[in-house]
Formats: structure tokens, sequence, C-alpha cells
């Protein structure tokens, strides 16, 4: 089963949406499977990571911005802003694609993580993922 999920994000930064990939393999009803995410989308990636503590997420998005700066004079393709090409090497270093288990009819994911959707814009966007379910 494949169902498209649509995250609308504010801003650039982590967005967590373990609960509409939740849904997605509630839905299916699959016990024990295999679940894959794919953000649909080049200026944005997926990610696994704490879900307790914000500063964790806050210290990942600071630590991604420092290393990806912007305003680069090497970057030529600029078009749609300072956050354009920053945007894509980001997505390049991170994942596209997550496969997570499915045991006992929920996501085997440790006690303190979560999925995000990782946006790398400034401005936001609605963001498409497909979520695919299989036995």
């Amino acid at each position: 089963m494949t169902r498209r999920i649509t995250v609308r994000t504010r801003r650039q930064g982590l967005h967590e949406i373990t609960g509409e990939v939740y849904g997605v393999v509630r839905e299916a009803g699959v016990r024990d499977g295999l679940c894959t995410v794919m953000v649909q989308h080049t200026s944005a990636s997926l990610l696994i990571q704490e879900n307790a503590d914000p500063s964790a997420r806050r210290d990942l998005e600071t630590w991604l911005s420092r290393l990806v700066a912007e305003n680069d004079p090497l970057y030529t393709h600029t078009t749609e802003g300072s956050d354009d090409m920053p945007s894509h090497i980001k997505a390049a270093l991170t994942a596209t694609t997550l496969s997570i288990p499915i045991v006992d009819g929920r996501l085997g994911l440790g006690t303190w993580q979560g999925i995000y959707l990782w946006e790398h814009r400034h401005h936001g966007s609605s963001r498409n993922c497909l979520v695919h379910v299989i036995p």
C-alpha cells in the first residue's frame, strides 16, 4: 500500500511526521513488514532523530547551516535566493528515503526516536512524502 502525505512547513528546520507515517501503517494493517518513506523534493530531506529534547534538533539545524553556508561565491544555482543551492546540498548530505521495520503493527523506532521532514528552505512549503508499506 502506498499513500502520499503532505507536510506543510512554515520555516526551515525539522518537522516531526511520525504520527502521519504511523497512520499509514495502521491503515495498512500490516503486523510485520517494512515501511519506506520518500520525500519527493530536492530541497528537503528525511531524518530519524531524538524526539524528546528539542535542543538536539536545534543543534542539528545550527550545525548543518554552519556546514553548508549561504551566499558562497562558488554557487551558480541562485535563482530562487540565497538558500536555494544550500538546500540542495543539505538534501544531498542527508537522506531522502527512510526504511523502518514494522513490528507487531508498530513502527520499529526506539524509545526517543521520531521521523522528521527536514525543510531546508527558509520560507517553507508544502512537501509531499510517499509512504509505502509492505508485509
